[in-house]
């Protein structure tokens, strides 16, 4: 028996090691492919994978070879482009806002399959001509996992010349958490915060009033403590993701949340009973 223990015990280290090892040639090859670059203009948007390349860009190529840029619009949450401000001042970043016009096309309003190809057109709308004033190549957060999903945004990004360097060095979503806790970023387990269009399913048409209803009732439930979740807009009905461990708490509070989320002009407040899954609007797309 404790020879088995023993065993047991030295299998975990050496895979402990291994892990270790396999995110530092992570993180050399993510630098290298930075330096290959040598001048970059992040898109950050304050998110977890943003971050962590906007971190290891400057810490690589400092401030005078690396510039992040944060699109703002109404589909950034202001609590998000918030920290990006504080993001970029506490990693002294040379950081810089561009408005993005998204909100103004028709072919993003619409709302289609391909919403996120037109929001991205416009990212790099704004994006590239700082690029070019800067020598630089544009780079997005993309990581491998990212790769899985219906993202056609990253193909308008591609088609514009933008790079991933993370998938380029192999990091799935996991990695860059790990990755940035090991470096002492704060963001290390920031839950996902994709844009506010995102909580709109397919066909209903995008506006400025939709998405600033989202955001506050999004926001009334952050008051209430839940940090990570989803109001999914559909007219007048919210319906609200949780990750399955906060339902009873969500549960429990129930005249709380329907007064917060009524409050922001819903009629009706719902509560999926699957929790919560990023980007299962995209669900609607299959055959």
């Amino acid at each position: 028996m404790k020879s088995f223990r023993n065993s047991a015990l030295t299998e975990i280290f050496v895979t402990a090691i291994e892990e270790r090892d396999e995110l530092a040639v992570a993180l050399d090859r993510l630098r290298e492919e930075l330096r290959e670059l040598e001048s970059v203009v992040v898109a950050f948007s304050g998110g977890a994978d943003s971050a962590f390349l906007a971190f290891v860009a400057n810490e690589t190529l400092g401030a005078d070879r690396c510039t992040v840029v944060t699109a703002v619009s109404p589909s950034l949450a202001s609590s998000e482009h918030a920290d990006c401000a504080e993001l970029a001042s506490e990693w002294d970043l040379k950081w810089i806002e561009v408005e993005t016009t998204e909100l103004e096309s028709l072919d993003y309003q619409r709302n289609d399959a391909d919403r996120c190809f037109h929001c991205k057109t416009a990212l790099m709308d704004v994006v590239e001509p700082i690029a070019a004033d800067h020598g630089a190549v544009a780079v997005l957060g993309v990581n491998l996992d990212d790769l899985d999903d219906h993202r056609p945004g990253q193909r308008a990004a591609s088609e514009r010349g933008a790079q991933f360097p993370l998938v380029d060095s192999g990091f799935t979503k996991q990695m860059v958490r790990d990755a940035s806790l090991r470096l002492g970023l704060r963001t290390w387990d920031k839950p996902a915060a994709a844009c506010l269009s995102s909580r709109v399913p397919y066909g209903t048409a995008v506006t400025l009033s939709v998405l600033s209803r989202v955001e506050r009732a999004e926001a009334a439930l952050h008051a209430l403590g839940f940090r990570e979740l989803r109001v999914r807009h559909y007219d007048d009905t919210a319906r609200i993701e949780v990750p399955l461990a906060a339902i009873d708490a969500l549960i429990q509070r129930r005249a709380e949340v329907v007064e917060a989320v009524t409050a922001c002009g819903y009629r009706y407040v719902t509560l999926d009973l699957e929790g919560l899954r990023s980007g299962n609007l995209n669900a609607a797309l299959e055959p």
